[in-house]
């Protein structure tokens, strides 16, 4: 990320919290690295278990330019994707945890490494995030590929024009 990004993204993070300032001085001075930000203002945050969100990370990369910010903890076993606020709410998806109104997540500062939570995708400030319905259709076929990956199964995959 160039400074102005950065900068961006730490002013569109920060503008959620009752208090911007001590956000930042968390961010700066604590040892950890992170901060805790309200959901359900500027954002949902849908949490994937990592086996279902890295390979649909995959899908949305390959379906559009930049999908909105996506967080990972250190381990690898779960994934938040930023979401427009208000998802959660309507989201029946199993195994699937949402953040929105009332919770609070936590959030490493943009660009930097933290021990516990990292992005994967970092916010750009510009308040992009990933459209429910898109991830939803990328979660369905991650999850078909799974599947008949499971079963030794692989589609062939076809491009450009099928013959008839």
């Amino acid at each position: 990320m160039t400074g102005s990004e950065t900068k961006a993204a730490v002013e569109w993070l920060t503008s959620v919290t009752p208090d911007p300032a001590a956000c930042r001085w968390e961010w700066e001075r604590s040892l950890r690295g992170i901060a805790l930000l309200p959901a359900g203002r500027r954002w949902d945050v849908l949490i994937l278990p990592g086996e279902l969100g890295y390979p649909t990370l995959d899908v949305l990369t390959r379906l559009i330019d930049r999908p909105g910010p996506v967080l990972a903890d250190s381990g690898g076993s779960r994934m938040g994707f930023f979401v427009p606020p208000g998802t959660v709410s309507r989201w029946m998806g199993t195994g699937i945890r949402g953040c929105g109104q009332g919770a609070w997540i936590v959030v490493p500062y943009p660009g930097r490494a933290t021990g516990g939570v990292r992005w994967l995708v970092p916010p750009d400030g510009s308040g992009t995030l990933t459209d429910a319905g898109l991830l939803e259709l990328a979660m369905h076929e991650a999850a078909g590929a799974a599947a008949l990956d499971a079963r030794g199964e692989r589609p062939e995959r076809r491009v450009g024009r099928q013959r008839s």
